[in-house]
């Protein structure tokens, strides 16, 4: 039997996020031995590992790859998967490598179709190439501009799509991913999502005051919180020629680096967070998030300053 710790059973206790590092004693956390660290979504009643599996992993992998990242995954503990039709032929790699584990994870989709009609055939393409008949968390994917926000909920918008997906068990919840906090913002006032997929990088953070208005919101709502982009670095210098596959940033790819931006994002009070797409780099992650540790208040300093002379990949105002 596998040693199991309970790190804090308390569910919903709200941590101040105003101040650094964020008390954590408000969250669910669950670690087995050998496995990595599981925590409360929200108030969804789910655990989710905190790495996520994000399908560009198998994008543009062969058959027998994705079945051996997804095994090798699933042996790691991760039980959380995000994909999406823009992510190339991710979907249809990922479907047939998961299925033997369906049953036992949190499989999440997405769309940037802000219609009815058009989230509604994305949908069931999506179902068709996962080879399931649903999925736990159905997304509005990218919502980067308020003009979208609109669309999204105006007559014949994409929330019809999702409300009926619920009412007919396609999905069981509702969330959405963006890249902006204008858009997230305005997203959170107008419906009570289930979660909320975001960019939270100690660069973005501190040199681009991205990141804590939306996250003190989400929480103080009770949302699941899900990251993005912890592994970043930031935009690629424009004399850099040879680029990580899979990579549209530069990423903190060494493993130092890599740990203390885990544990940024993973100090706060976040359910998971989900590295790069970059099939090696993802490994590092799973490696890295086994023996995590939050932040400690006298590491603090070390980083803001790590935070404030980079240049963030994203920033507040938008441009």
């Amino acid at each position: 039997m596998k040693r199991r710790t309970f790190i804090k059973g308390a569910a919903m206790t709200l941590p101040v996020i105003g101040y650094f590092p964020p008390d954590l004693s408000g969250m669910y956390r669950e670690k087995a031995q050998g496995k990595l660290e599981k925590r409360q979504l929200g108030k969804t009643g789910e655990k989710l590992s905190i790495i996520g599996f994000g399908g560009i992993v198998v994008k543009d992998a062969t058959p027998k790859e994705s079945e051996e990242r997804v095994a090798q995954a699933i042996d790691y503990g991760v039980n959380y998967f995000d994909v999406a039709p823009t992510y190339g032929d991710a979907e249809i790699k990922l479907g047939p490598a998961l299925k033997p584990y369906r049953n036992n994870v949190f499989l999440a989709c997405k769309t940037t179709e802000r219609t009815r009609e058009g989230a509604q055939k994305e949908l069931d393409q999506s179902l068709r190439h996962l080879q399931t008949d649903h999925v736990d968390l159905y997304q509005l994917h990218a919502v980067n501009k308020l003009e979208e926000v609109e669309t999204i909920f105006g007559p014949g918008g994409a929330m019809e799509t999702f409300l009926k997906a619920q009412k007919e068990g396609k999905t069981r919840f509702i969330g959405f991913s963006s890249h902006t906090v204008e858009a997230s913002m305005a997203l959170l006032d107008r419906f009570a999502f289930d979660t909320i997929l975001f960019p939270i990088n100690y660069t973005t953070w501190y040199a681009g005051h991205f990141g804590p208005q939306v996250l003190e919101k989400a929480h103080k709502k009770g949302m699941g919180i899900l990251a993005l982009k912890s592994m970043v670095k930031g935009p690629y210098p424009k004399d850099v020629k040879e680029r990580i596959p899979k990579c549209w940033y530069q990423p903190l790819n060494d493993p130092k680096d890599a740990r203390l931006g885990l544990r940024f994002t993973l100090s706060h009070p976040v359910t998971a967070a989900i590295p790069p797409g970059n099939e090696n780099l993802f490994k590092m992650a799973m490696d890295l998030a086994l023996d995590f540790k939050p932040l400690k208040k006298r590491e603090t300093a070390k980083i803001k300053e790590l935070g404030l002379s980079g240049t963030p990949l994203f920033k507040y105002p938008s441009a």
